[in-house]
């Protein structure tokens, strides 16, 4: 994975996510969840930028929290 932001820049990129975009972050992560199955962090960021036209750091965080999420779910 590439540089990864700090917590908080991450939760302020969340955070304007929807006001930037028109869609909440559960739609973006859907989204990333029923898209192309593409396994690398970059490659799901460039489809998200280009399929969708979406700024890299928002795409960037979009894909992060989902992998967190991802990861989260696989702990319990």
């Amino acid at each position: 994975m590439s540089q990864v932001f700090s917590e908080e820049t991450h939760r302020n990129l969340l955070a304007r996510i929807p006001h930037c975009t028109g869609r909440e972050i559960s739609d973006w992560l859907r989204t990333v969840e029923e898209g192309p199955a593409l396994l690398r962090f970059e490659e799901k960021v460039s489809w998200l930028r280009h399929e969708h036209n979406l700024a890299y750091g928002h795409a960037k965080a979009i894909v992060h929290e989902y992998d967190l999420r991802r990861a989260a779910r696989k702990l319990l």
